[in-house]
């Protein structure tokens, strides 16, 4: 396949043009983009210098004849819009969460099977550089067998950001979407893909939020958080999701004789006082990794008995996206894999609906088991 690929996305915020420049970044055309508010995606679309833009996503596909298309909305969007485009025959780039519940979006893996249709899933901050260091030294041995895998996040996000998508369930929101996908999808890069058994409880600490207006871009809300917080003029919405959970696991690991239990402990709005980090525990010794998604630096537990900082590896170094933010330049690499695949080159395998639906069905039941034993009657 000689020609660009062309690519119609659909979103107009951070995800949306994060998802353009990545594609753009790895040689596709973007042909369109299509957003809620005519204003908006008109302005968004001149400022990308993207040629067409609309608010209408049948007739977008009609116009535009894409060949993928990228959905960078809030998943609670995503079902209606992913099967018209299935159905056109395009293969789909989809952020976190595929849908807004595990039935829709084991609806959508199957009819892109049907349609014989790609799929990618970005789950990606599994391309963190030092999660594939991490990864590379699991494998080579280093630790020995995996035994336990520790993820410990506290985000401090303030209360009063601007109620929104983030805050229901019925539009994607909630932590587990949103972080514990992220979560899950490094630890299975490292320790192995298949998920054995999965327990945990969730809470809503959010309780209610301040409605605004004008709030567009998600990663710029905080800046629409109201100055005066008791002015009795002031709408609220009530939060119907979790803003915290504690996940339990076993992973089945190609160099484990045992299951690997893992711990998954994520406060959306509380302080955190060491840093955030990721640990894999194994026979021979430890790797950790600073920060909630494994940004580093990374630490070897050694047979000294001591702690230490491994770099990067320069082949990891060397075949880093060059674009600023995590965020944008995972996405990048999953884009690069997807596009290799779609042009029938050789390419490293990559997550698709697959896994997107099996977290999805996986955070269904992690909400619907939420649950304690009580042991008051014990003596």
């Amino acid at each position: 396949m000689n020609r660009k690929l062309k690519v119609l996305i659909s979103g107009t915020g951070f995800a949306g043009q994060g998802h353009s420049d990545a594609f753009r970044a790895e040689g596709a055309e973007i042909v369109g983009m299509v957003g809620r508010t005519p204003k908006v995606v008109t302005e968004v679309a001149k400022k990308m210098a993207i040629p067409y833009a609309s608010t209408d996503w049948q007739q977008a596909l009609k116009d535009c004849q894409p060949d993928i298309v990228s959905i960078g909305t809030p998943g609670g969007a995503h079902y209606e819009t992913i099967s018209q485009a299935i159905e056109f025959g395009c293969h789909v780039f989809c952020d976190k969460p595929l849908t807004d519940n595990g039935d829709s979006a084991v609806a959508l893996y199957k009819l892109a099977k049907q349609k014989n249709v790609k799929t990618a899933f970005a789950s990606s901050f599994r391309y963190m550089p030092h999660v594939q260091h991490a990864k590379q030294l699991v494998a080579d041995g280093l630790i020995g067998e995996p035994v336990e895998v520790e993820c410990i996040s506290h985000f401090n996000l303030e209360r009063d950001i601007p109620f929104g998508w983030s805050h229901r369930k019925e539009d994607g929101g909630g932590r587990l979407n949103n972080n514990f996908t992220h979560k899950i999808s490094i630890v299975t890069s490292v320790i192995g893909e298949k998920i054995l058994s999965i327990t945990g409880e969730v809470r809503d600490d959010m309780g209610r939020a301040p409605i605004v207006k004008g709030v567009h871009n998600f990663k710029t809300r905080r800046d629409h958080i109201p100055k005066n917080l008791h002015d009795p003029a002031l709408e609220w919405g009530e939060s119907n999701v979790e803003w915290t959970y504690t996940v339990l696991a076993q992973l089945e690991s190609p160099i484990a004789s045992k299951p690997v239990s893992v711990l998954f402990k994520h406060g959306g709005l509380n302080p955190r006082f060491n840093e955030d980090h990721i640990v894999f525990y194994g026979t021979k010794g430890a790797i950790y990794i600073k920060g909630h998604y494994g940004s580093g630096p990374l630490f070897f537990w050694d047979k000294n008995k001591t702690w230490q900082e491994l770099p990067l590896p320069q082949h990891i170094v060397d075949n880093q996206p060059k674009v600023t933010g995590d965020t944008e330049r995972n996405w990048q690499c999953l884009v690069r894999e997807f596009l290799k695949d779609i042009k029938g080159e050789p390419y490293k395998p990559y997550q698709t609906f697959k896994e997107g639906s099996f977290y999805q069905q996986l955070i269904d039941l992690i909400r619907k088991n939420n649950h304690s034993i009580d042991v008051r009657h014990l003596q």
